[in-house]
């Protein structure tokens, strides 16, 4: 938890909590549609979790618009989309293998999670297997359901006729996998599907009588930004800054195209609904310029979005907050200053005058960055008193206490944590915290660790981070 230098390391206190895009659901209109996540860059500052397809009730015909690809030469085949599923078994369940090397086969059995097995083989059960966290069952549930479909092992290479079902489930696949760390299986899956421009996963491909009559994208908006943002976690986020770049041209098109048109309810709702895609590809971008430490791009992008059209004070506000934020990372703890201190002048303007969440952590983040620990932790803890639900604030304030020299009272906060709400408190960050601050404390840490392990077997169906990892435990013989 500390740089080369020994310092407190800022990260702490920006960590997701947890650090996934998995953790909101957004529940797309229709009755048949799953619920899915919306994913983004685990290096987070923006709110840009929120849905991007749900704000507006907009018909198809604007949702789904994207160009058909041009046609190839006369007598050449097109170049069509042919994915498979990779791997020929499911994926197991590496708490269940720790427990049982670690601690005792009878009480690994124990566990409680719900398998494929367990809910309907359709996007009802795929939907129940996210809701309980069970990500893992959810991905080997999709591996069915596409094998239904002609796409499942070793299809890959074969022509098949898709649909917007097909590619929902192949968007919810290979979120999971993100979500769970699975990079390898994810970069051969998402392959075939390029930037999801080949024709064959257009409407105007197949004959009218398939799809209505229905034209553009079959593919979701949520699934090209995914693809777009997969070098991301592949480790080359230039190349995802030059995907989504070309993302955000097309869409940018889109809403112009709208807005363009004859002045009317139905135009005017369309523009706005691609602005709100827009907006979230640029959050994407900020992220994606952060890690490449493009410092100058993101205030860039920063300012734009607050200065969109449509953007309320409080998205403004939070905006803001993100942007000192930043500011505090590049150790410029003047700019941040200026930035939280517009974000308070934006809520005096709508809110009142009292200290909200937002302000006492922006406030808190500011004392970290000075050093002034003890602040820090009262802040923290008053922001605690207003969301009692956040871990994220009880490790910030474990942290607190740890450069403040109070390692034991660090432990017991963390501790603390995990008591009043383990299914919360359990999370990745907080694990990996309390796990380092085990070993500080003793050399003789397994122990504890141990007992975390099984908090986990009770209480998480799956992490995103390896239990090597986030409870520094060899689970390997």
């Amino acid at each position: 938890m500390t740089d080369n230098q020994g310092e407190p390391s800022l990260s702490q206190y920006f960590a997701n909590d947890p650090p996934s895009f998995f953790d909101q659901l957004a529940e797309k209109e229709g009755k048949s549609q799953t619920k899915i996540p919306d994913p983004y860059a685990t290096y987070d500052f923006l709110p840009s979790a929120s849905p991007v397809d749900t704000r507006h009730n907009v018909p198809d015909s604007v949702r789904d618009l994207w160009e058909l690809p041009a046609a190839v030469e006369p007598g050449s085949a097109p170049v069509l989309t042919m994915p498979g599923v990779s791997v020929a078994t499911d994926l197991n369940d590496p708490v269940q293998e720790a427990v049982s090397f670690l601690v005792d086969p009878v009480e690994a059995q124990h566990r409680k999670i719900l398998s494929p097995d367990d809910v309907t083989q359709d996007e009802r059960g795929l939907r129940e297997l996210i809701e309980h966290g069970c990500f893992r069952s959810a991905v080997n549930l999709t591996a069915r359901l596409l094998t239904i479909k002609q796409q499942g092992f070793g299809r890959a290479g074969y022509t098949v006729k898709h649909s917007p079902n097909s590619l929902q489930l192949w968007f919810t696949r290979l979120a999971l996998l993100v979500k769970l760390g699975q990079f390898e299986i994810v970069k051969m899956e998402a392959e075939p599907f390029g930037s999801l421009n080949k024709p064959d996963v257009f409407y105007e491909f197949y004959h009218p009588d398939m799809h209505s009559d229905k034209k553009g994208s079959m593919a979701s908006f949520s699934f090209r930004l995914l693809l777009a943002e997969l070098p991301i976690y592949l480790g080359t986020p230039r190349v995802a800054l030059d995907r989504l770049t070309e993302l955000l041209a097309v869409t940018s098109q889109i809403r112009s195209y709208f807005g363009k048109l004859p002045d009317s309810d139905h135009n005017k709702q369309a523009a706005s609904f691609w602005l709100t895609r827009e907006k979230r590809i640029l959050h994407s971008i900020v992220n994606c310029s952060l890690l490449v430490k493009d410092f100058s791009l993101a205030d860039q992008l920063l300012r734009q979005l607050i200065d969109s059209p449509g953007t309320t004070a409080d998205e403004k506000r939070s905006l803001l907050s993100c942007w000192g934020r930043i500011r505090l990372q590049c150790g410029d703890i003047y700019g941040a200053e200026k930035k939280f201190s517009e974000a308070k002048r934006l809520k005096e303007d709508v809110a009142g005058q009292d200290a909200d969440l937002r302000e006492l952590v922006d406030r808190g983040l500011l004392a970290v960055a000075q050093n002034d620990f003890q602040s820090a932790f009262d802040l923290f803890q008053k922001a605690a008193a207003l969301d009692a639900s956040s871990t994220m604030l009880y490790n910030n304030m474990g942290v607190c206490l740890l450069y403040s020299g109070k390692l034991k009272e660090a432990i017991k906060m963390f501790e603390g944590a995990i008591q009043r709400n383990p299914k919360l408190a359990l999370n990745e960050n907080l694990l990996v915290n309390l796990s380092t601050l085990y070993e500080l404390e003793s050399n003789n840490s397994k122990d504890k660790k141990i007992a975390l392990l099984k908090l986990v077997n009770k209480n998480r169906a799956d992490l995103s981070v390896g239990l090597d990892i986030c409870l520094k435990l060899q689970t390997i013989a």
